[in-house]
Parts: structure tokens; sequence; C-alpha cells
């Protein structure tokens, strides 16, 4: 019978490497991630500032139930609820407690293709499970579920589960690079988090405000190709728009004269070719901001102003 070879050196201290780099890691973060409890659901947080506060995503969290949280020590404490923003998915908490261990947010425009990434959560109610792999892709997008695009999401193959949501994604540095977010069920190894950028930016604003500031112009719409020669009379950038479908009473749309039917092509100096584009475009910084509105009516481009008022949704 052959025998097994041992591992050449060299390959044995590459595996030691990796253990080790992991294994520090864990033992940096692993003291600041908790199991979060809301009724028969939850999920997992990251205690990210000395006095408290915790990130999870805003789908483990209602406003309407209690929250319990449980420390890696076994200390239990309730919630209190800072903020949520379902268009990112997600969410700030507050808890008590004396010496609480924090993790540090890194800097996610400085993460890398093929770089090691760590998961820390709470999948199936296991308490702090584990799982590595590495950064599989960069500035994805995914749908959230209030139906907005989220930008810059950063795919790992780091296995995720019902329970992880909310918890770290993390370097072998120990900085906490993402918060997990998704899996795409039937896929194998094809999972999302929230980058640590949007999160520190989020995160800020549900902490001053409690909800994330977003304009509106009130209309619904869908995107819609334009013909080519109706493209090329109006000497337009792009080859498709959003087709407004219905106008909200009393919203800045109709004040600005947007009509159904209207085909919206550009916005503050900027290129519409679909309702994500225009969701993009309307940001904290355009309430109260008259902007110009380019759209197409009944084959001919036409302008208009239109003044964003803030959005009372969050």
């Amino acid at each position: 019978m052959a025998m097994e070879r041992p591992l050449p050196e060299a390959d044995d201290q590459l595996l030691d490497a990796y253990s080790a780099a992991v294994i520090r890691a864990v033992e940096q973060v692993g003291p600041a991630v908790v199991r979060i409890e809301i009724g028969r659901g939850g999920g997992s947080g990251v205690v990210f500032t000395p006095d408290g506060f915790v990130l999870t995503n805003s789908h483990v969290v209602s406003p309407d139930a209690p929250i319990q949280v449980t420390l890696p020590d076994g200390r239990s404490t309730r919630a209190e609820l800072i903020g949520a923003d379902a268009d990112t998915d997600l969410a700030v908490l507050r808890i008590d407690g004396a010496s609480l261990a924090w993790a540090r947010l890194g800097d996610s425009r400085r993460v890398r293709v093929g770089q090691v990434a760590i998961a820390i959560g709470n999948p199936y109610g296991f308490h702090h499970s584990v799982t590595s792999g590495v950064v599989s892709a960069l500035g994805r997008s995914l749908r959230a579920r209030s139906g907005r695009l989220m930008d810059d999401i950063i795919q790992t193959d780091a296995s995720l589960n019902p329970g992880n949501s909310g918890g770290p994604l993390v370097t072998t540095a120990g900085d906490v690079i993402g918060i997990n977010t998704a899996m795409i069920l039937p896929a194998q190894g094809i999972c999302f988090a929230i980058a640590s950028n949007t999160v520190r930016l989020v995160a800020s604003r549900l902490i001053r405000d409690g909800r994330i500031r977003r304009s509106y112009i009130g209309v619904a719409g869908q995107q819609t190709p334009i013909p080519r020669a109706l493209s090329r009379a109006n000497q337009l950038a792009v080859a498709s728009g959003v087709l407004v479908t219905s106008i909200e009473k009393n919203s800045p749309a109709g004040a600005a004269g947007l009509q159904e039917g209207d085909v919206i092509l550009g916005f503050g100096g900027n290129a519409v070719s679909g309702i994500d584009d225009l969701h993009r475009m309307l940001s904290e910084d355009r309430i109260g901001l008259p902007s110009t509105i380019v759209v197409l009516r009944r084959g001919r481009r036409t302008s208009l102003t239109i003044t964003p008022a803030e959005s009372e949704r969050n």
C-alpha cells in the first residue's frame, strides 16, 4: 500500500500562515460579533463603537418588536433601534454594557479581488460560526428588498447561511470591510456584503438623524427603449429612458409640469437611461435644489425645471 507523502515544508508553512491569519482575525473581531433575536427570527450584528452602537441588516430588525442582543460572553440585553434604511439594508442599534469589545471599519476602496475574506455570524442560531474564502468581485449591484438597487457590493465565496445576515466580513488584519447581506440560494459560493465605506456613511446618518434623507420627485416609471430615429433626430446620448407611468398628486413632478407618457432622459445635467440612474441621483443634496429635467414628449426633446422634495419614506 502506497504511503501518503508528507507535505513539502513550504506548503506546510503556507497552510500554517493562512490558518494563523484567520485565527488572528477571528480572535480580534469575534468578541464584537453579537446574536440578534427578534421574535422567532434574528441574525447577526457587530459592535463598531466603544459606546455600544451595533451594525446589522435592516431586514433583521423591526421597529415594532423588541430586539434582544446576546454578546459572545453570554450576556443578553435589550437593544434600541437607532435607525434603519431598507434601501441599503442597514440598521444601527444601541446597547448598554461595560467593557464592550468593538470592531473597526476598514476602507473598502483598498479591498482587492482574491484577498482572504472571513465571515463571522450565527447561522441557524449556532453561536459564532466562522467561514472563510476570498473576495470574488467588487462593485457589484444587488436589488434591496425595498426594490432599490444597492451599489458597491462585495461578492465573496465565504459561505453564508440564514442567521449570518448582519454579521461582518473581515480581512486577515481584522478590519470589517463589509456587512453580510445576502446569498443566492440556488447557487453555490455566491454571497454578498455591503461595502464598509457605504456602511460608514449610512451609519453616521442613521446615528445623526435616525433615517436616511433622500429626495423624490413623485413619479412612477419604467425603463423604455428609444427608437433610433427619435434618438438621432433629437441628438440623444442615451438609448433608453424612464417612461413616466403615473405622477403623484401635489408632487414636485406635477408642479414642474411632467406628464404621463413623458420619457425622462436627463436630470441635473446627467443622463438617465433607467429608473436606477434616477434613484441614484435623488440624493439628500438635491432636496430643495431646482434642477433641469430633460424629457422626450411626443417625439420632441424638452427641458423643465423641477425642485425635488424630501422623501418621507424611511
